[in-house]
């Protein structure tokens, strides 16, 4: 295998001269690094991602002995380091259902620990603001043709800014943008269709999503939606034991839900909803068996409680020299320039600077899939297109993300991607580590366009007030733990 340094060994020579260049370059644009550069906590920064942890509303699809297919799961759920089976292994997730009923068995040893996968990047622009990526992670997917499918990527994003200090103290939620198949539907601040449940310490936008069935012309595979009720609509059919629905944007009538997906980190949610955690003793109990054309009442409702990790936990395996032939295929891969090292919660590096090739389509035993992972998405790059309206059908896309990749297309004030991080060699050929376009949060007509802009040179150095924490893991991985236990 050829070398990640002899592949493009031009940035690496400059390197070092790049990195003071940048540092020097990063403190002269005044939009990235005002008088008032300053930075988040590391502890400030999982405050933020606890703080506005989603509530997920979520359909099941529990008929035939599906029991338990719909729950939100972490990429090791079976506990063998090894993605390429996971496919084939959630499709025995009933037996671990019903094993669970009599206690030990080959099923005893997983951990299912509903997750949502993070990051948090920090950037100085008129003051402080954030992006918040919350993907959550579900072991298989049926797409509409029915075909089954390893790995699904659904995400929610949330921009915030004017950030003082901690979570709570007077920044907003400009916008918020959720996955729907290709689709990145998008609801801007004041909207009817962003809601939150508000507790003392934590503020969790609503959202509902689909089950995996392969519904064509309805809401299905997993898609999300932004929930059109408040809260408080929520909390009296609870306290009823009324009908367990959501209203959803761009469609007609209440969505059944007969999952309750809760932040394990905000007590006030978790009690608000009596949310239990997944574990093998537990697991019986808290497996639907609804299906998608049921309506469950309250009472029947599994209220369950997930925790937040990181999208920097599952970089190190696509990389070149990571493991990667045990996770993902060894086509297309995505050669990165990385100034910085990707680091684990201690701060030690796991993968290392200089120019270094990512693999990102996936490895299915099965042999019948290779969807992309993290490395290969447009949101990962902030490269995706805003929809204001979802579509049943899937669709979206747009060759915006191309155009920046080619580094063809300006944004709102008149830089490319190359002229922004100040590698021209880049287009076309490979990521700068650090590369974001930062959405206005308005949506534009014209193919190939959109508005925003590309943060500039040293935006992410902690002297101008920025963290890239795509490359950061935050949250303790808690090996071999079931979810709630400490």
């Amino acid at each position: 295998m050829v070398s990640s340094a002899a592949m493009l060994p031009l940035p690496t020579r400059i390197a070092p001269l790049a990195v003071a260049l940048f540092t020097l370059v990063g403190l002269c644009f005044p939009a990235q690094a005002e008088a008032q550069a300053w930075s988040l906590t590391t502890a400030q920064r999982q405050a933020f991602l606890r703080y506005y942890a989603p509530v997920i509303f979520k359909r099941a699809n529990a008929n035939d002995g599906k029991h338990g297919y719909d729950w939100l799961t972490n990429f090791d759920f079976d506990q063998d380091g090894d993605f390429s089976n996971n496919k084939l292994h959630w499709k025995q997730i009933n037996q671990y259902v019903d094993a669970s009923r009599t206690g030990p068995s080959a099923f005893d040893k997983w951990r299912i620990r509903p997750t949502l996968y993070t990051s948090l990047i920090e950037y100085m622009d008129g003051g402080k603001n954030l992006v918040l990526v919350y993907h959550l992670y579900h072991a298989l997917d049926k797409n509409a043709a029915g075909n089954w499918q390893l790995h699904d990527w659904e995400r929610v994003e949330l921009q915030l800014r004017n950030v003082v200090g901690n979570p709570g103290s007077g920044e907003s939620v400009a916008f918020a943008v959720v996955t729907q198949h290709k689709r990145n539907v998008v609801r801007r601040q004041g909207s009817t269709d962003l809601n939150f449940m508000q507790t003392g310490t934590g503020s969790h936008l609503l959202i509902w999503q689909a089950e995996w069935s392969d519904k064509l012309l309805a809401p299905h595979g997993q898609e999300l939606r932004f929930v059109t009720e408040p809260y408080s609509f929520f909390a009296g059919r609870m306290a009823s034991g009324g009908k367990a629905e959501a209203d959803v944007n761009n469609d007609d009538g209440r969505k059944k839900l007969h999952y309750a997906f809760v932040p394990e980190d905000d007590a006030a949610a978790v009690a608000a909803f009596n949310a239990q955690p997944v574990r093998y003793s537990t697991a019986d109990a808290q497996a639907s068996r609804y299906d998608n054309g049921t309506s469950a009442n309250w009472p029947a409702v599994k209220r369950t409680t997930y925790e937040l990790q990181d999208l920097a936990d599952i970089l190190p395996t696509h990389w070149e020299f990571g493991g990667y032939a045990t996770h993902w295929l060894p086509d297309a891969p995505r050669s990165f320039y990385l100034e910085s090292p990707v680091v684990n919660e201690a701060g030690q590096a796991e993968v290392s600077v200089g120019m270094q090739r990512f693999f990102s389509k996936t490895r299915d035993i099965e042999g019948e899939d290779d969807r992309e992972g993290y490395p290969a998405k447009a949101w990962f790059f902030g490269t995706f297109e805003l929809n204001d309206k979802a579509s049943d059908t899937g669709g979206g896309g747009g060759s915006f993300g191309d155009k920046a990749w080619a580094s063809t297309v300006v944004d709102s004030r008149g830089q490319t991607r190359t002229s922004a991080s100040g590698y021209p060699a880049s287009a076309n050929a490979w990521w700068w580590q650090h590369d974001y376009f930062v959405h206005s949060g308005v949506t534009d007509d014209i193919d190939g366009q959109e508005q925003g802009f590309w943060l500039q040179g040293g935006w992410y150095l902690p002297q101008n007030g920025g963290f890239d924490g795509r490359w950061v893991q935050l949250f303790d991985d808690r090996p071999g733990k079931e979810s709630g236990e400490y």
